[in-house]
């Protein structure tokens, strides 16, 4: 009886992996080793297939919890008596509904898969002065991904010719293979699944229907950004496969840091010098925000380190209206020279004090 699988060594993630861990780790596998990539090589077709098959059970809660705890998708374990499909075991041929249903929606899976699969998510970074990630800009950015051929609009065939029906499958996609008591289905190795072969590839894209260039995207920032914001475009990633849609474009915005404020959520943080006697007696103090300076009071008796709070003058809320505020924080300034009369005040001023 052969072993049961390791699938998450398949995907190359450790066991405690997260969805969206195994659906990135299944994603870059299944580019890699795609038919339609690398057309002819056998050993591809075959890693392909594990991959896939790792992912149908791994990406469903249910069957890798059975996995996690019996090694097997359906929830049993080898035992005498047992057989073993690609390396699953099924407890006896009396249970023919798990068996079928196994085994046919599998490879219905793969083919659906083959025929129509979603285009890859891309990421792209854009750079922006803080100044202009609280105005908000328009900018034009380069990505580089895999679209439809523009020789033959993603078909693969040579231009004028079409793909034409897998004398093999006849345009099902699947073969059966008769294994006694019930048949075994699988991919159509000639068409790798799709139903159509072509005769003639199309010399551009060489048959896969793919090139990789570069695309040039305008994009709208909107005002109050922060560094690692994502916003998404829908279906301007890479194109899907078989003609299912494509995949969408994640830009990340990077912000410069501000020479004046530090950014805490929506707020703008920035420090204000203030005198000894300044803070002693109260104040007006000039506060810079983006929107020019403020007057702020500064009353009596005030600490170093206060915040004083310019409402509705920080950033733009993404979320909602409005804008935050700014917090001007007091720095007490302690001069490091004193004139002969700046001293003996301060000299009266401490033998008044006690």
């Amino acid at each position: 009886m052969a072993a049961v699988k390791d699938l998450y060594g398949t995907l190359g993630v450790p066991k405690g992996a997260s969805q969206d861990e195994i659906k990135k780790a299944y994603r870059k596998l299944a580019r890699q080793y795609h038919p339609d990539a690398n057309p002819g090589d056998a050993s591809a077709e075959e890693r392909f297939k594990e991959v896939q098959g790792a992912y149908d059970v791994l990406s469903d809660p249910e069957k890798r919890k059975q996995y996690d705890r019996f090694g097997s998708a359906n929830g049993r374990g080898p035992g005498p008596g047992g057989v073993n499909f690609d390396g699953f075991d099924f407890a006896d041929l009396g249970d023919l509904g798990d068996i079928f249903g196994g085994l046919f929606g599998r490879a219905g899976r793969a083919q659906q898969q083959q025929r129509g699969q979603r285009g890859s998510d891309l990421e792209v970074e854009v750079r922006l002065s803080f100044d202009d990630s609280l105005k908000g800009v328009e900018t034009t950015i380069p990505v580089e991904l895999e679209t439809a051929c523009r020789e033959c609009n993603g078909s693969g065939a040579k231009p004028g010719t079409a793909p034409v029906l897998c004398p093999e499958c006849h345009g099902r996609g699947v073969i059966s293979e008769s294994q006694g008591l019930f048949a075994l289905s699988q991919p159509c190795p000639r068409c790798r699944g799709n139903g159509t072969v072509i005769e003639e590839p199309c010399p551009n894209c060489r048959g896969t229907g793919r090139e990789r260039r570069t695309k040039r995207y305008t994009v709208k920032i909107p005002a109050g950004v922060k560094d690692g914001s994502k916003i998404r475009l829908r279906g301007k990633g890479e194109a899907g496969w078989g003609g299912a849609e494509a995949g969408d474009l994640y830009v990340v915005t990077r912000v410069a840091p501000s020479d004046t404020y530090t950014r805490r959520g929506d707020d703008l943080v920035v420090d204000v010098p203030v005198t000894y006697p300044e803070a002693t007696l109260g104040a007006q103090v000039q506060v810079p925000t983006p929107d020019g300076p403020v007057t702020v009071k500064v009353k009596p008796g005030t600490e170093d380190g206060t915040m004083l709070r310019v409402k509705g003058k920080g950033a733009p809320k993404l979320k909602g209206s409005g804008r935050g505020n700014v917090l001007a924080r007091v720095k007490l300034t302690v001069p490091k020279k004193l004139s002969k009369k700046e001293r003996e005040a301060i000299e009266a001023l401490r033998e008044a004090g006690g």
